[in-house]
Parts: structure tokens; C-alpha cells; sequence
């Protein structure tokens, strides 16, 4: 009687159940979407986590160069430059010659890099160290992560360069205004460049007379278009694209594109300004690989996010120093 029951409960138990399989593809579609969703949401907030540290670099920079200024009594040059003495490695047609640093390695020892500043031997040009590893570091205070992996050092270019050098790189350029003075074959640019920066440059907090909030001082140019440099400038090298095919309307520049970049308009592309990622991409311009536009540093210090839809206008007037023109609002 027992073994008849417990025959009988076994035969009633209900039978486990599993997925059908259209059960199976309603959750993996669900998966799938909600994947699909979070994929682009987790991009974006690594693209905003990269852009806030490309910003906060530029702030420190921003910092060290009014640390500079409170040492010197203006701002750094956007490179130096023996421009008058008649010597082989002077260059014949932007007057370009020793010793070449730029405003990169001039403010090392406002960034905390005393120590590098000290291995440098600033009185030999930056081409020609006795010990050349040293220029060829990797400051990462100079890096926008968002400009990916190419952060090593890089040989420099050009048929009339006066020495083969490599150098750390940067994604931060000086700017030296709306015109393009290394158009101009001329020592002395002080009369034709009008931004804040540039070849021997000596500004003051007093020479910036559309205001230091209203004047950009640097901003971002990614190895997408072309290669920048902390370092220097070397008579006779050329800056070209990295991708000429991805870039095609872009031609090589002169040295002085390793470490600065202008606005426009120029006396040679009247006319035509240079917004932040304009689809011009030339080497000459500001760039970079964020989403809308770029990041820039103010003569006061301050970063700002420039829409790449900025007024064509406003963005030549935040470039000048002095041409008393009346900045909307960006």
C-alpha cells in the first residue's frame, strides 16, 4: 500500500520546466539592447573623463606661464631665436636660427620639472644636446588623452633642416595670432604678429589690451593632422600631415608650426579663418580629436571649451591681443 502511494505521488509531481526558444531570443534581444545602450554611454563618460584631465593639463600650463611672468616680467616666448647674427644654421627664408626652445621647455621649471630644465643645456640649440634623450622625454602634462596613443617622441622632417633631432611631443600649441608671421621673411615679427605669442616675443599682462580673458594663449592640436613639440624649433624643418590622403587640403608649414598656430585671416589666406577643428585641418590651426571643438587656455588662465561652431569673427577676435575688438558671447 505505501510503495503504491509513493508510486503514485511520484508519477504526479510536476514536471521542471525550461526556456522556449522564443523566450531565449526575447532575452537575448534584451541583452543586446540594453548592450547597445550602454556601449555609447560608457564612451561618453571616458571622453568626458579624458577631455576634464585635457582641461586640467591646460590649466596647470595656464598657471606656469603667470609663474613665469611674476619670475620675468612676461610671458614666454613662443620660441627664441638668434634672428640677426649671419651663422650656417640660420635659416634664409624665416630668418629662423639658434637656440630654438620654445615656450614648452621655457616653463619646465614652473611645471615642477626643474630637474629636466637642469639637463638641458640651454645654451647649445635645442637640436644639438650633448645628451639628446633628454628632449625627448614624455611629459604627460603636455598629453590630451583624448589624442589616443601616438605620446613617443618624433623625428622631425624637411629637405633644408639644419639638424636631424627627435623630440617629446605636445598636444598644446602657442598661438601667435590671426596673422601667419613665418609668412613674412623678417627677423622681427613684433609688427606683424598680433597675438600674444610668437617668435621672441616679451609680453606683458599690460600688452594684452583686449584683456586676458578675451585673448587665447594655447590650445589643443592633436597628432590626427600633425606632430607638436614641447621643445623647440629647428631652422629649415617642415610640418606636414600625418595623413596626407586623410588631409589632403593641407600643405606642409614652416618650423614654426611645431609649436604654435594662428586664427586667420592672413595676409596669404585673406579672408579665411581657422575655427577650432575647421575642416580645413591644416597644420597651422587648432585641433583636436574631442567631440564639438577644443579646448583652450586664456591669458588669465582660465580653460574654456570652444565650440567648433564658434562665429568665425569671434574666434579671430579672442586670437588678437590688441585690435580692441569686441568679443560676443562663445
Amino acid at each position: 500500500m505505501n510503495r503504491h502511494r509513493a508510486t503514485s505521488q511520484a508519477h504526479t509531481a510536476p514536471a521542471q520546466q525550461g526556456f522556449t526558444l522564443i523566450e531565449l531570443l526575447v532575452v537575448i534581444a534584451v541583452i543586446a539592447v540594453l548592450v547597445g545602450l550602454l556601449v555609447p554611454a560608457v564612451q561618453q563618460a571616458r571622453e568626458a573623463a579624458r577631455r576634464m584631465q585635457c582641461s586640467n593639463n591646460l590649466k596647470q600650463v595656464g598657471l606656469a606661464f603667470h609663474s613665469y611672468h611674476e619670475v620675468h616680467g612676461c610671458f614666454p616666448s613662443g620660441y627664441i631665436a638668434d634672428t640677426l647674427t649671419n651663422q650656417p644654421t640660420r635659416s634664409t627664408v624665416t630668418f629662423d636660427g639658434p637656440p630654438g626652445w620654445a615656450w614648452g621647455t621655457l616653463i619646465l621649471p614652473q611645471l615642477d620639472q626643474g630637474n629636466l630644465y637642469a639637463k638641458l643645456n640651454i645654451n647649445l640649440p635645442c637640436w644639438l644636446q650633448t645628451d639628446p634623450q633628454w628632449v625627448q622625454t614624455t611629459l604627460p602634462v603636455y598629453l590630451c588623452p583624448s589624442a589616443g596613443s601616438n605620446t613617443g617622441a618624433f623625428s622631425l622632417g624637411g629637405s633644408g633642416i639644419v639638424g636631424a633631432a627627435t623630440f617629446g611631443r605636445s598636444n598644446y600649441v602657442a598661438n601667435v595670432g590671426q596673422e601667419e608671421p613665418w609668412g613674412f621673411s623678417q627677423p622681427d615679427w613684433s609688427t606683424v604678429a598680433d597675438g600674444p605669442l610668437y617668435r621672441n616675443s616679451r609680453t606683458r599682462a599690460s600688452d594684452v589690451r583686449d584683456g586676458l580673458t578675451n585673448t587665447v594663449f594655447l590650445g589643443e592640436h592633436h597628432p590626427i593632422i600633425s606632430s607638436k613639440t614641447w621643445v623647440g624649433v629647428v631652422p629649415g624643418a617642415e610640418v606636414c600631415a600625418n595623413d596626407p590622403a586623410r588631409f589632403p587640403a593641407t600643405a606642409c608649414d614652416h618650423a614654426t608650426t611645431l609649436v604654435q598656430a594662428h586664427s586667420g585671416p592672413s595676409s596669404s589666406e585673406p579672408g579665411i579663418i581657422h575655427a577650432p577643428n575647421a575642416p580645413t585641418c591644416h597644420v597651422c590651426q587648432m585641433y583636436s580629436e574631442h567631440s564639438g571643438g577644443a579646448n583652450v587656455c586664456l591669458g588669465d588662465g582660465s580653460v574654456r571649451f570652444i565650440s567648433e561652431f564658434i562665429n568665425q569673427d569671434t574666434w579671430a577676435a579672442l586670437c588678437s591681443r590688441a585690435k580692441k575688438e569686441v568679443v560676443s558671447e562663445y
